[in-house]
């Protein structure tokens, strides 16, 4: 899908929906286009629409949107520099992995999710309001609305579920607006429903231009929604439909989701594509390097292009590694690298009979007793050098590193930036809402039958049988380990315990790194401070509570 859109054009026409800031905002147009001549092509629509889709780019795939949808959850830590400067001065990333601090100043809560989604909105309004005056075909028209409405239903639910009531507006915002109502949550998801319905009549079930939305992708979006609001058998209904009638597989081998050749698979509905032109991403994908330790400072090892540029951002609880019996389970290995191979040139930087190519350093989530330690090469760190006995982290530099983003096609060792496409519904979720569903319709026997298709895919081989569970095993904890164990670090964990209602209560039982400090309130986000300000009816517009 085209997405190198002119940001003189996204300027113009994406105006937020409210004002962060009292100073007038000065744009220079030189071509003098205006809002109505750039809707009222055909061309121009279509750059709109692209450019609605645009704004997946400031959270998926970015250090900002891993911070909103996966940290702060039973399955990740702050690594050694989840707190460190970057170029834009500006990290406020603790604060959403362990609610510490976490207030209504949070710059990324701000930037990240409030004013892109509602910017984003404020295009799809405008674009609605224009259609009818683009001059497009009778066949083109109703598949951009239903595009359109999709991507507004989109960014409402990631409004709605992290903020709670919020302000609905359907219309664009073409003026300085100083006051606003929280609307309903049920009231917001009705409008939701309301244009996810208009989309999945309208899409159209495949598409040549991948990145776009179509049938099936709005019918998985409808599975989510309907889980998220408690209706389990439309819920039930939708993951069926996707999983039977549009012919996505699941891949054999859980491990080729993750090649860089083999992105655009049978398995994916829906992605942020990175171009491989990184000038046209507006900035690229960077989760390759935000869960790697430092393994570049070890006896034997340097930075290189395979083994990753490590951020060391976030590490796994000791919670998340237990999940897995790796003995059955490939997605483990799959998942995470637990072994570096020595790639030191420099024979006198390395220790004494290690060749490139041995082991250089080993991370276990096991006890190593000294015994066993003896003799060898290679930097070991267990579970007792890497955890305390508590489970808090003890060594926050060097750890078992999830390894799902890694690419080895970057130009060179120094480039941050990948062109890995940003996964963000893909068929197993599908499997997974079925499970849930199904689970809480009573019927244990359909929820361990959709179970045991995702366990089965990702049985190692002759090991199928081990991973098979029965109906007595299927409670929602069992269905929440599963989610981690499939989805570990794909933006959505803290969704997905959000919605049902196990946010608090499993932080508290399984990462005791952030334990102490997550409170109830935290089930959403605080307004952003500076939306409060910029508002003349502050009495009618309050806080989230507990911020």
């Amino acid at each position: 899908m085209k997405r190198s859109i002119n940001r003189l054009f996204i300027a113009v026409i994406a105006l937020s929906i409210f004002s962060s800031c009292k100073k007038q905002l000065i744009e220079n147009n030189p071509s003098g286009a205006t809002v109505q001549s750039l809707f009222t092509t055909p061309d121009g629509f279509e750059a709109a629409v692209n450019g609605a889709y645009t704004y997946n780019r400031s959270i998926y795939g970015k250090e900002e949107g891993m911070a909103l949808l996966e940290m702060g959850t039973d399955i990740w830590a702050a690594a050694a520099n989840a707190g460190s400067s970057g170029t834009n001065g500006v990290y406020p990333q603790p604060a959403l992995i362990n609610y510490q601090g976490l207030d209504a100043t949070n710059v990324w809560v701000k930037t990240n999710m409030w004013q892109v989604c509602y910017t984003a909105i404020n295009l799809t309004n405008t674009a609605l309001k224009y259609i009818n005056q683009a001059g497009l075909s009778a066949a083109r028209r109703p598949v951009l609305e239903g595009e359109l409405r999709f991507l507004r239903a989109w960014y409402y639910w990631h409004l709605v579920q992290s903020f709670g009531d919020v302000p609905l507006n359907l219309e664009p915002t073409e003026a300085l607006i100083t006051t606003a109502t929280r609307t309903s949550v049920d009231k917001v998801y009705e409008q939701i429903f309301a244009d996810m319905n208009f989309a999945v009549a309208n899409l159209p079930t495949t598409t040549s231009d991948y990145g776009r939305v179509t049938k099936p992708v709005a019918e998985a979006f409808m599975a989510r929604l309907f889980i998220t609001r408690g209706e389990n058998q439309k819920a039930s209904n939708y993951a069926n439909s996707v999983i039977k009638n549009y012919g996505f597989k699941l891949l054999s081998n859980y491990a080729d989701l993750w090649n860089m050749n083999n992105q655009k698979n049978s398995e994916v509905l829906w992605a942020v594509n990175y171009s491989t032109n990184l000038t046209f991403n507006a900035g690229s994908n960077l989760t390759h390097a935000l869960f790697l330790m430092e393994y570049n400072t070890q006896p034997g090892m340097i930075r290189d292009i395979a083994n990753g540029y490590p951020y060391i951002r976030y590490m796994p609880t000791q919670f998340l590694l237990n999940l897995y019996t790796e003995q059955d389970d490939a997605r483990y290995n799959a998942s995470f690298k637990s072994v570096w191979l020595a790639n030191q040139p420099d024979a006198s930087k390395r220790p004494a009979g290690m060749n490139i190519g041995d082991t250089a350093i080993l991370v276990s989530k096991y006890a190593i007793p000294a015994a066993q330690r003896v003799g060898k090469k290679y930097k070991i760190y267990d579970v007792s050098d890497v955890y305390n006995t508590t489970g808090v982290p003890k060594d926050r530099s060097h750890y078992i590193s999830l390894k799902k983003f890694d690419d080895p096609t970057r130009p060179t060792d120094a480039t941050l930036e990948s062109s890995r496409d940003a996964f963000i519904i893909r068929l197993a979720e599908m499997y997974l809402i079925g499970a849930e569903a199904q689970f809480k319709l009573g019927k244990l026997d359909s929820a361990a039958y959709f179970i045991n298709t995702i366990r089965t895919r990702a049985a190692v081989s002759g090991h199928a049988a081990a991973m098979q569970v029965t109906t007595g095993q299927i409670n929602l904890g069992f269905i929440l380990d599963e989610w981690a164990r499939e989805f570990a670090g794909e933006q959505m964990r803290w969704m997905v315990l959000k919605r049902t209602g196990k946010l608090v209560e499993r932080v508290k039982k399984y990462n005791p790194d952030v334990a102490p400090n997550i409170q109830d309130y935290h089930v959403l986000r605080p307004i952003p401070q500076a939306q409060i300000d910029a508002l003349t009816n502050k009495a009618d517009f309050k806080q989230s509570p507990g911020y």
